[in-house]
């Protein structure tokens, strides 16, 4: 679990985020800029463009800020999918990109984005995940090796080097960086559930808060 600062290098990639930064101020939401009131807080947890795993309409929200980079957050996705697997239909986990490993981070995130827009979301995050050593070694990352692991997958990667280009991807990594900022986050993976910080780290805290959750929604159902 990292607590490095957000990084925006300047490589391409990123270049082009900050290049088209000014058209997205002016077609979404902007960014917060100054102490968050709880409802502005709120909104800054879940976006209408994050992506879903389970069931959308579930009473449940685990919100996650996630960085494929993050050994923390590739230790964790089994502990979120068995959550997901024993509350089916009653737990959703909202994903927000946050990268802060630097271009490999970024990269990847830009990948992910364009494995949403494609409905191979869940598979091409899994296998990034699964293949995390070979691309990014926090000694020595290979982002150019992201593209090849996430094809194998299931991602088009001739619609996917348009879409991680395009002026919604780059304003969404902006937005979600934004939101970064604005919620307060320092590390990842950082887990809201209904809104509300899970105040100590760990598997069991983790669980133990979802499964008050849900036997709260299932009283007032």
């Amino acid at each position: 679990m990292t607590r490095q600062t957000l990084i925006l290098g300047s490589v391409g990639l990123v270049l082009v985020i900050f290049a088209v930064g000014a058209w997205f101020n002016t077609n979404t939401q902007t960014a917060d800029t100054k102490p968050v009131s709880p409802p502005a807080k709120q909104n800054s947890l879940v976006r209408s463009y994050s992506p879903i795993l389970g069931a959308k309409d579930a009473p449940v929200t685990i919100v996650e800020f996630f960085d494929p980079a993050c050994e923390a957050c590739r230790a964790f996705h089994p502990i979120v999918k068995g959550i997901l697997d024993r509350y089916a239909g009653k737990v959703r986990v909202v994903v927000r990109y946050t990268p802060f490993h630097g271009e490999a981070s970024l990269k990847a995130i830009a990948v992910l984005e364009a494995a949403r827009q494609q409905n191979v979301f869940l598979p091409v995050m899994e296998a990034l995940l699964a293949n995390q050593p070979v691309w990014a070694s926090h000694g020595s990352p290979s982002p150019d090796k992201i593209l090849k692991i996430a094809a194998s997958a299931g991602l088009n990667i001739e619609q996917a080097a348009a879409q991680m280009k395009s002026p919604s991807s780059v304003g969404i990594i902006n937005q979600d960086s934004a939101d970064v900022e604005a919620v307060g986050i320092r590390g990842t993976p950082t887990f809201f559930v209904n809104g509300k910080p899970l105040t100590k780290f760990g598997q069991r805290e983790l669980e133990n808060m979802v499964r008050m959750e849900v036997e709260k929604a299932s009283a007032t159902q």
